[in-house]
Protein backbone atom coordinates (compact mmCIF):
# COMPACT_ATOMS: atom_id res chain seq x y z
CA UNK A 1 0.00 0.00 0.00
CA UNK A 2 1.24 3.37 -1.46
CA UNK A 3 1.55 6.43 1.48
CA UNK A 4 -0.74 8.04 -0.64
CA UNK A 5 -3.33 5.45 0.32
CA UNK A 6 -2.41 5.21 3.94
CA UNK A 7 -3.71 9.37 4.39
CA UNK A 8 -7.27 8.53 2.64
CA UNK A 9 -10.14 8.62 5.34
CA UNK A 10 -12.24 5.68 5.94
CA UNK A 11 -15.73 5.80 5.61
CA UNK A 12 -18.00 8.70 4.51
CA UNK A 13 -17.79 12.53 5.14
CA UNK A 14 -19.35 13.94 7.46
CA UNK A 15 -20.94 17.17 7.33
CA UNK A 16 -18.13 18.95 9.00
CA UNK A 17 -16.15 17.90 6.33
CA UNK A 18 -17.62 19.23 3.53
CA UNK A 19 -18.01 22.28 5.57
CA UNK A 20 -14.06 22.08 5.48
CA UNK A 21 -13.70 21.45 2.08
CA UNK A 22 -15.99 24.18 0.97
CA UNK A 23 -14.38 26.64 3.19
CA UNK A 24 -10.94 25.76 1.77
CA UNK A 25 -12.56 26.05 -2.13
CA UNK A 26 -14.02 29.33 -1.12
CA UNK A 27 -10.39 30.54 -0.02
CA UNK A 28 -8.72 28.98 -3.21
CA UNK A 29 -11.31 30.96 -5.39
CA UNK A 30 -10.94 34.46 -3.18
CA UNK A 31 -7.20 34.21 -3.53
CA UNK A 32 -7.42 33.66 -7.41
CA UNK A 33 -9.99 36.71 -7.83
CA UNK A 34 -7.38 38.40 -6.24
CA UNK A 35 -4.66 37.11 -8.36
CA UNK A 36 -6.60 37.51 -11.43
CA UNK A 37 -7.56 41.35 -10.22
CA UNK A 38 -3.79 42.48 -9.51
CA UNK A 39 -1.91 41.25 -12.36
CA UNK A 40 -4.97 43.18 -14.73
CA UNK A 41 -3.96 46.32 -12.79
CA UNK A 42 -0.73 46.35 -13.52
CA UNK A 43 -0.95 45.01 -17.10
CA UNK A 44 -0.43 41.74 -17.83
CA UNK A 45 -2.72 38.63 -17.82
CA UNK A 46 -3.03 35.93 -15.54
CA UNK A 47 -1.41 33.76 -17.98
CA UNK A 48 1.39 35.82 -18.23
CA UNK A 49 1.86 35.97 -14.55
CA UNK A 50 1.56 32.76 -14.24
CA UNK A 51 4.35 32.42 -17.53
CA UNK A 52 6.61 34.53 -15.27
CA UNK A 53 6.59 32.70 -12.11
CA UNK A 54 6.90 28.93 -13.91
CA UNK A 55 10.35 30.72 -15.34
CA UNK A 56 11.45 32.36 -12.24
CA UNK A 57 10.40 29.17 -10.37
CA UNK A 58 11.65 26.86 -12.94
CA UNK A 59 13.59 24.47 -10.69
CA UNK A 60 17.77 24.52 -10.74
CA UNK A 61 17.73 26.94 -13.30
CA UNK A 62 16.75 30.31 -15.08
CA UNK A 63 15.12 29.12 -18.19
CA UNK A 64 12.93 26.56 -19.63
CA UNK A 65 11.51 25.32 -23.07
CA UNK A 66 8.17 25.95 -24.56
CA UNK A 67 7.71 22.51 -24.32
CA UNK A 68 8.23 22.60 -20.31
CA UNK A 69 6.46 25.85 -20.20
CA UNK A 70 3.36 24.03 -21.59
CA UNK A 71 3.30 21.35 -18.69
CA UNK A 72 4.12 23.78 -16.04
CA UNK A 73 1.02 25.83 -17.07
CA UNK A 74 -0.85 22.79 -18.43
CA UNK A 75 -1.32 24.23 -21.48
CA UNK A 76 -0.96 22.90 -25.28
CA UNK A 77 2.19 23.55 -26.91
CA UNK A 78 0.98 25.82 -29.38
CA UNK A 79 -1.12 27.88 -26.75
CA UNK A 80 2.56 28.44 -24.89
CA UNK A 81 3.73 29.27 -28.08
CA UNK A 82 1.59 31.88 -28.27
CA UNK A 83 1.20 32.93 -24.85
CA UNK A 84 5.47 33.50 -24.97
CA UNK A 85 4.78 35.26 -28.50
CA UNK A 86 2.52 38.12 -26.56
CA UNK A 87 4.72 37.98 -23.57
CA UNK A 88 7.92 38.58 -25.59
CA UNK A 89 6.03 41.25 -27.62
CA UNK A 90 5.78 43.59 -24.25
CA UNK A 91 9.66 43.10 -23.41
CA UNK A 92 8.92 40.60 -20.61
CA UNK A 93 10.99 37.46 -21.76
CA UNK A 94 13.01 36.56 -24.65
CA UNK A 95 14.12 33.52 -26.50
CA UNK A 96 17.35 31.95 -27.09
CA UNK A 97 19.37 29.64 -28.82
CA UNK A 98 19.54 26.13 -27.06
CA UNK A 99 23.31 24.49 -26.71
CA UNK A 100 22.70 20.85 -26.77
CA UNK A 101 19.74 20.98 -28.92
CA UNK A 102 19.12 23.43 -32.16
CA UNK A 103 15.68 22.30 -32.12
CA UNK A 104 14.69 23.63 -29.17
CA UNK A 105 14.75 26.99 -27.52
CA UNK A 106 15.08 28.19 -23.89
CA UNK A 107 13.03 30.96 -23.07
CA UNK A 108 14.20 33.47 -20.42
CA UNK A 109 12.74 36.51 -18.20
CA UNK A 110 14.23 39.99 -19.51
CA UNK A 111 15.00 42.13 -17.16
CA UNK A 112 11.76 44.28 -17.49
CA UNK A 113 9.51 40.89 -16.74
CA UNK A 114 11.74 40.39 -13.20
CA UNK A 115 10.93 43.41 -12.10
CA UNK A 116 7.23 42.86 -12.94
CA UNK A 117 7.16 39.73 -11.25
CA UNK A 118 9.17 40.87 -8.54
CA UNK A 119 6.53 43.44 -7.62
CA UNK A 120 3.50 41.32 -8.28
CA UNK A 121 4.96 38.23 -6.34
CA UNK A 122 5.78 40.25 -3.30
CA UNK A 123 1.92 41.31 -3.49
CA UNK A 124 0.45 37.90 -3.67
CA UNK A 125 2.81 36.83 -0.68
CA UNK A 126 1.00 39.65 1.58
CA UNK A 127 -2.07 38.29 0.30
CA UNK A 128 -1.25 34.68 0.87
CA UNK A 129 0.25 35.76 4.66
CA UNK A 130 -3.58 37.89 5.23
CA UNK A 131 -5.74 34.43 3.90
CA UNK A 132 -3.64 31.95 5.93
CA UNK A 133 -6.26 30.47 8.08
CA UNK A 134 -8.20 30.56 4.95
CA UNK A 135 -6.14 28.50 2.96
CA UNK A 136 -5.72 25.69 5.64
CA UNK A 137 -6.10 22.06 4.51
CA UNK A 138 -9.02 20.70 5.17
CA UNK A 139 -8.52 17.76 7.95
CA UNK A 140 -10.56 15.34 9.32
CA UNK A 141 -10.22 12.33 11.52
CA UNK A 142 -10.30 8.58 10.45
CA UNK A 143 -13.31 6.99 11.31
CA UNK A 144 -11.05 4.45 13.61
CA UNK A 145 -9.25 7.32 15.68
CA UNK A 146 -12.76 8.81 16.89
CA UNK A 147 -13.96 6.61 19.02
CA UNK A 148 -17.60 5.73 19.94
CA UNK A 149 -20.01 7.95 19.40
CA UNK A 150 -18.28 10.79 17.51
Amino acid sequence: MSGEEDRRPAGPLRKQDFEALARFRFGIRRYLRFSEETVRRHGLTPQQYQLLLALKGFPDRDWATVGELAERLQLRHHSTVELVNRAQRQGLVDRTGHPEDRRAVRVVLTEQGDVVLGQLSALHRDELGRMRSALAFPTWQDEREQGPGS
